[in-house]
């Protein structure tokens, strides 16, 4: 049997030309970059061409550009970093109830150390509430963090308005951006969002594990959350991962150059996909068509998700319930939650993620199987359902 992958949001499998540069460079330019011999300098210049691709696919200056380990890393130190560095001005901080773990536990976090944080409604579809940050930005507001593209159910934020109201109501405010789920996917314009701070991770967008990148806009400063040493302009110590550098700015070049053809077919998969669902009895959508094309998220209410992963793995597809970094946990889906869905519907999410790799047929044959597999769960949740 031939499994199709359909987790796109929670890894990427790696460009076959990613995988060899890695290799190449950890081969060939193993020496560590502030070394000052030859070897040291040969992957030196191999480091900062490496963040020179990384700007060039942001339209943004090499300066501006922080290597990390991630987008977890990034999201902490654009947080708490801007958090720390600007207290003087102020101790608030804005955001949303529907954030990746990655930003929402970080500012849970801050409110046990002294911070305010105000969590910002979102509609029926996931769309901030553009109203509620205007009236939120005060004058001591000292950043506000949003994402791009929700990691559940794909909603895009009308980023360019809510740079605008925070720079109109504060010009002072930092806007952080969680760009994970969007770079490669959807278009980005930082300078148009008027962003301060924006993370990625390379492995989102057919890059290596355990690198991200963390753009941090000239004249903005962050207390640097690990110390030790100067690299990477005194923002992260520690001895630079120049393949893993290397392999992430080509995945960066190529998703930026692959990025219209990708998004026109998912949008087409997308549309199959939809249809397909709204023709089973009993599935709900929870992602719109506004939502981004790459992720397709729907609830079967009164079945337990995994029951669901599990019986479309048994025929070959491979899809998963909320964020991987929370999907092992039992609680209902708080991004679903706060879009207004009910107890049964958050807590049964199933969440389809595309690839470069998809086809318009693995979408039909997705469909047909999907509708097999909830015929042969029906009688079990109307037998639960009986029982209640």
């Amino acid at each position: 049997m031939t499994l199709i992958y359909w987790d796109h949001a929670a890894t990427t499998p790696p460009f076959d030309e990613v995988v060899d540069t890695m290799a190449e460079v950890m081969k060939l330019h193993y020496a560590n970059p502030s070394a000052l011999h030859r070897s040291g300098e040969a992957a030196a210049k191999l480091q900062k061409r490496a963040r020179e691709v990384c700007a060039a696919a942001l339209d943004v200056q090499p300066d501006e550009i922080v290597f990390t380990s991630g987008a977890t890393e990034g999201n902490n130190m654009a947080i708490k970093g801007a958090a720390m560095q600007y207290s003087s001005r102020g101790k608030h901080i804005i955001t949303t109830g529907i954030e990746h773990p990655s930003v929402y536990e970080c500012c849970r976090q801050l409110e046990t150390l002294g911070w305010e944080v105000t969590y910002l409604p979102v509609d029926a579809e996931g769309m901030v509430d553009l109203a509620a940050l205007s009236e939120a930005v005060r004058k001591d507001t000292v950043l506000v963090s949003i994402m791009h593209v929700n990691n559940e159910t794909g909603a895009v934020q009308p980023l360019a308005d809510v740079g605008r109201i925070v720079k109109e109501r504060n010009p002072r405010t930092l806007l952080h951006i969680d760009g994970v789920q969007g770079f490669g996917k959807v278009p980005v314009s930082l300078s148009g969002w008027q962003a301060d701070l924006y993370s990625l991770s390379a492995h989102k967008f057919n890059g290596p594990r355990g690198m991200g990148v963390l753009y941090i806009r000239r004249g903005v400063q962050l207390f640097p959350l690990i110390s030790g040493g100067s690299q990477e302009s005194g923002h992260r110590a520690g001895t630079e991962n120049v393949a893993g550098a290397v392999a992430m700015s080509k995945a960066m070049r190529l998703s930026r150059e692959n990025q219209p053809e990708l998004y026109a077919r998912m949008t087409e998969i997308r549309e199959l996909l939809f249809q397909g669902i709204r023709k089973i009895p009993g599935l709900v959508l929870n992602s719109s068509e506004q939502s981004a094309p790459h992720i397709i998220h729907f609830s079967y209410p009164g079945l337990k998700p995994e029951v669901m992963v599990h019986a479309l793995e048994e025929m070959g597809m491979l899809v998963s319930t909320k964020s991987a970094c929370s999907s092992k946990l039992s609680e209902p889906s708080r991004v679903l939650l706060a879009m207004g869905k009910d107890l049964e519907a958050a807590s049964s999410g199933i969440r389809i993620s595309l690839g470069k790799e998809h086809q318009l047929g693995d979408a039909a044959r997705l469909v047909e199987v999907l509708a097999k597999v909830c015929g042969n769960l029906r009688p079990i949740i109307e037998r639960e359902g009986n029982r209640r």
